[in-house]
């Protein structure tokens, strides 16, 4: 009897399998229905097992067949883009590629889904990348790009979406495509996200991001699902020639008398009860036992608002607006994205300035607005606290302001990204600013742990 192989909303069925111990590891026996049932990802492994013994198999799972693509508008790839392609390429169409923001990942997905010929689903994180996206592979690739998301509901054999709709939808077309392309990989090992590529058949993957690394080890996940690094580039290596040669200045301000005696107060009252607690943030727990520790009792409540006072003083000191005035005055020639860590930094700012602001609250019609008269030069300067950080093109932006941010690593090394795009005699200029003698001082050192800033340009 020949095998049957079924898809059914995010997982393989056979209702029957050779007495092969390989294949029957990959299946568990449904108690309820008797069949046996995977993970959808599973489906190219166990088709080239049955194909490798040659057992005769129905698939009746896959529900796309190769497609006829050909590029319309030609890409002269560079070489660190063939490079990765020819990588992607020898480890099958399954695998990871690591290159900064701006060394072109978008245009080496357009020349991955040419060489597949399979209907693609591309994920993003965001709806700003997903109109992106389409404007990028319908220009390339000539064909009409559907989008899942945002409102729209309009599936094609090539399709962009983001990651939250592509959870929501996955059990229904995890079998309607062949390629599966994730950028900005690095969110796809998060619990939600997982089951984008656990429930789909695509036995060809490709994984893109700037920054794999994850504190918690996750990118483990991303490289089982979608398959292993198989090429890296730094930015070191592809400044001044793929990318914009850059430097990085880092301002220290110091507290005004008030703010740092204000500063030390808080501090005090917050470092005093975790010591008191024996609670130490540098343990996998710490900052859980503090948050219940501290909603306890009224010293607790009152430790919780001290952490807030003493972060929001040096993250939003007088004497960082004072600096960032300066800054936008020297480079009143330039185009200048400034970041901070939250919201309501960037809108006192925007307040205290009258500058626009682009946050995860701002309407993608008026993001647009935006962004457009950015790239025309109408408008020359963009506060943001968080949304631009990933992904999001803005090939003009010359100068980048970090007036606060988190300790993540990826945060920076995005954040200097956005300067990068190449521009005939464009030269980057990245400006940290931070609050002397406070926590902050020790978040800068933390989020300047890469390659990008170890060494002068």
């Amino acid at each position: 009897m020949a095998t049957e192989l079924h898809f059914d909303c995010g997982t393989l069925v056979a209702p029957t399998l050779p007495d092969d111990a390989r294949l029957r590891a990959l299946f568990q026996k449904d108690a309820r229905t008797g069949v046996y049932r995977t993970e959808a990802w599973r489906y190219r492994e166990v088709v080239l097992r049955l194909r490798e013994l040659k057992e005769p198999y129905e698939d009746r799972a896959k529900r796309f067949e190769p497609l006829s693509l050909e590029l319309k508008v030609p890409i002269e790839p560079f070489p660190h883009q063939r490079e990765a392609l020819e990588a992607w390429t020898q480890a099958k169409g399954r695998g990871l590629v690591e290159l900064p923001t701006g060394a072109g990942k978008t245009l080496l997905a357009v020349l991955a889904i040419a060489h597949i010929q399979r209907p693609t689903l591309v994920v993003v994180p965001t709806l700003d990348l997903m109109a992106q996206w389409q404007m990028v592979l319908s220009k390339h690739l000539g064909v009409e790009v559907g989008l899942l998301g945002g409102g729209v509901n309009d599936r094609r054999p090539v399709t962009v979406t983001t990651y939250d709709s592509a959870t929501q939808q996955t059990e229904f077309h995890g079998n309607c495509f062949g390629l599966l392309i994730c950028d900005e990989c690095h969110h796809l090992p998060a619990p939600s996200y997982r089951f984008i590529a656990e429930g789909s058949l695509a036995p060809y993957r490709l994984g893109l991001s700037a920054t794999l690394e994850r504190t918690d080890g996750g990118e483990r996940i991303a490289e089982e699902l979608l398959g292993p690094r198989v090429y890296r580039a730094e930015i070191r290596e592809l400044q001044g020639r793929y990318l914009a040669p850059y430097e990085v200045r880092r301002i220290e301000v110091q507290l005004p008398p008030e703010e740092k005696a204000r500063y030390d107060e808080a501090r005090a009252r917050y470092v005093g009860f975790l010591r008191k607690n024996g609670i130490s943030l540098s343990a996998p727990e710490g900052w859980a036992r503090f948050l219940a520790q501290s909603q306890r009792s009224e010293e607790g409540r009152a430790a919780y608002r001290g952490y807030r006072e003493q972060k929001r003083i040096a993250l939003t000191s007088s004497a960082k607006v004072d600096v960032l005035w300066r800054i936008l005055v020297e480079h009143r020639g330039d185009r200048v994205l400034v970041f901070t860590e939250d919201n309501e930094t960037v809108y006192a700012l925007a307040r205290r300035l009258l500058l626009p602001v682009i946050t995860h609250h701002t309407p993608v019609p008026e993001r647009k607005t935006l962004l457009a008269a950015f790239a025309s030069g109408e408008l020359p300067v963009l506060l943001t606290s968080k949304v631009l950080n990933e992904g999001v093109d803005v090939p003009d932006a010359r100068v980048g302001v970090i007036l606060s941010g988190s300790g993540s690593v990826r945060e920076h090394v995005q954040r200097l990204g956005r300067i990068l795009r190449q521009r005939p005699g464009k030269r980057a200029l990245l400006y940290e600013v931070c609050s002397a003698q406070t926590a902050e001082s020790g978040i800068s050192e933390r989020r300047r742990q890469h390659s990008a800033y170890q060494e002068g340009p």
